[in-house]
């Protein structure tokens, strides 16, 4: 059984704490199945940890490069200037451009340079060939109509940790080429998310951790990491009424037709 871990930031301090610390993340991954974990980057201060920890395992660890909505600040111009070098140059191989998207939810200030982020970012996506991995919190009317604008065969990618309902889901299938992003929320006993995915196909899913975050329940307040993708795909496949080979299986050629792995 083999999974793929669409959105995990191994790169993230809290995975430092000595030098065998990563080695054992990943090898916990390999063990449950993990066979790659794509990096959405953050901001310039993310951008170098993430390509080491990408040299050193490069065989698992696939680097995206974008700038975080919650890292659109008063430099968002010297942010955005670092991604397009990065994607113009192309000594590098990245796999997404993201994460980007809108975020209402600590701060307003900077809600129109977030948009003009997300609309540069998602033209870079096409023009690049990538797929687009968006980050919506607070504001998902925002982001989903600020990326119709932008939707067309080129573009396509993943609401990471999509939470919303039947109808947001609907949406943003109707775009054609996007993912719903399913993490350990969907195993909180009240986050109503089982009762929406229940009505919606595998086909439309791929899986993540979105480590060292939202780890699923029973690791649920402790750091997350991509060994614990299992137990999302074994909650979907509770709900979906299916085996666990099923949900790895069609999330795993979900993400491997949407990465082009």
């Amino acid at each position: 059984m083999q999974l793929i871990d669409t959105h995990t930031h191994l790169f993230s301090e809290q995975f430092l704490e000595n030098a065998t610390t990563i080695q054992a993340v990943l090898q916990r991954a390999t063990e449950a199945g993990v066979s790659h974990c794509f990096l959405p980057n953050v901001d310039s201060g993310t951008l170098d940890a993430m390509n080491r920890l990408a040299d050193e395992f490069p065989q698992i660890c696939l680097p995206m490069i974008g700038l975080h909505p919650c890292s659109v600040k008063e430099n968002w111009k010297e942010e955005l200037a670092l991604i397009e070098n990065e994607l113009k140059t192309g000594t590098r191989r990245y796999w997404g451009v993201g994460e980007t998207g809108i975020d209402l939810y600590w701060d307003t200030t900077f809600f129109a340079q977030q948009q003009i982020a997300l609309h540069q970012q998602a033209e870079w996506a096409k023009t690049y060939h990538l797929p687009l991995i968006l980050h919506t919190r607070s504001a998902f009317n925002e982001t989903f109509s600020l990326i119709k604008e932008h939707a067309d065969s080129r573009l396509g990618g993943i609401f990471h940790c999509f939470v919303d309902d039947v109808a947001a889901a609907e949406q943003i299938l109707s775009l054609g080429n996007f993912y719903l992003g399913i993490g350990g929320v969907l195993t909180f006993k009240n986050s109503g998310l089982a009762e929406t995915l229940v009505h919606l196909p595998l086909e439309a899913m791929v899986l993540e951790t979105d480590s060292p975050y939202l780890a699923p329940v029973p690791y649920r307040g402790k750091r997350n990491e991509s060994a614990y993708i299992r137990l999302v795909a074994e909650k979907l496949a509770q709900i979906k009424g299916v085996s666990v080979e099923e949900v790895a299986h069609i999330t795993t050629q979900n993400a491997r037709k949407l990465f082009g792995l």
